[in-house]
């Protein structure tokens, strides 16, 4: 038995996401026998008495519903007032150092591009998934991608600055993607057809972030492949039922059809973990991760992304893997944490 945080919430565009998958780990964790309490890093939590009296926590806590659209951020930050360490709540740092290891289940900023766990890494505080450079790396979709040029195959794409020129976005040509960079859960992101549809997708991917990435659509079957512990778990295919894979269609039960394992020859199969396995090695990603693929047609296979902190809520991609591979939802956050703690010896 171990005394774990499950770190979530914090201040991105993707903090219910955090909430519902954090929620799910914390109860989860406490079925196989942990003293295990949800922390949200953002809004912290008052300490009546001693640290350790935060762990005394039992029963199942109730589920996070992912509305449709991101959260009003300008409402969590009234929540809390002037209470807190930037984007670090109240008594955070204190609880994380009193647990055996805290389970990184944020999604975006500060849990997924490596700065919580640089912060971690000089506090000594132990931690689930990729370390800091990787997270890093990954993160952001034009580093990622230089990162991986010439070894594994992606659409042709550039990266703009908000402000800046954008001298080479006609050679992307139409259809094209506008994303944010260093975004998840497809928030910003949209599809242009023409130079309109175009102009109004810049802007607001801009809202987002002042970096983003113009990418070649490449139009085929879409595919998950998480890695485990160096090993590839089953492909899923993400089929969205009448539309774009975006916010909604990710969270809302019923909005996407996942088949898993997937309706693919061996060889695809094995090429696609491969790239999984390959692209975590390139990235520096320890641990676990999921990797995001399209197949076209003709049976060429792209690398989109990875993902260092995949999802854990019920529509979540990397638990329909792990049970397709036959691991239970529980087995899944156990191996996480053990992996993790090998990290450390």
């Amino acid at each position: 038995m171990m005394n774990i945080v499950v770190l979530a919430g914090g201040m991105s565009s993707e903090r219910e996401v955090s909430l519902s998958s954090g929620t799910m780990v914390t109860n989860a964790l406490r079925r196989a026998g942990h003293r295990a309490v949800l922390v949200d890093s953002f809004l912290g939590l008052d300490i009546p008495g001693e640290v350790m009296d935060v762990f005394n926590v039992e029963g199942e806590m109730e589920a996070v519903r992912v509305e449709e659209q991101a959260p009003d951020l300008e409402k969590v930050k009234a929540a809390r007032g002037d209470s807190g360490f930037g984007t670090v709540g109240e008594n955070v740092i204190e609880v994380c150092r009193a647990a055996d290891i805290v389970y990184m289940g944020l999604h975006g900023e500060d849990g997924e591009n490596g700065r919580m766990q640089a912060f971690f890494d000089v506090l000594g505080i132990k931690y689930t998934g990729a370390g800091y450079l990787g997270s890093a790396l990954a993160m952001h979709k034009g580093i990622s991608k230089q990162m991986v040029a010439g070894i594994l195959k992606t659409a042709q794409s550039k990266v703009f600055r908000k402000g800046g020129d954008m001298d080479g976005i006609e050679e992307i040509g139409f259809p094209c993607i506008v994303k944010p960079c260093c975004g998840g859960s497809s928030i910003g992101i949209a599809k242009a057809g023409d130079q309109r549809e175009l102009e109004r997708a810049l802007a607001d991917a801009f809202r987002c972030e002042d970096e983003i990435m113009v990418e070649q659509f490449i139009t085929g079957r879409e595919f998950s492949v998480g890695v485990l512990g160096g090993v590839a778990l089953p492909p899923i295919e993400i089929i969205p039922r009448g539309g774009f894979y975006d916010y909604a269609h990710k969270y809302q039960a019923g909005w996407t059809e996942e088949v898993c394992p997937a309706a693919i020859d061996g060889k695809t199969e094995q090429a696609m973990q491969d790239m999984a396995r390959e692209a975590c090695r390139l990235l520096r990603l320890e641990v676990y991760a999921r990797g995001e693929f399209i197949l076209t047609e003709d049976g060429e296979l792209y690398f989109l992304e990875m993902n260092t902190l995949p999802g854990m809520t019920p529509t979540s991609l990397l638990p329909q893997e792990a049970a397709a591979a036959g691991l239970s939802y529980e087995q899944l956050c156990e191996r996480i944490i053990e992996l993790s703690l090998e990290k450390y010896r």
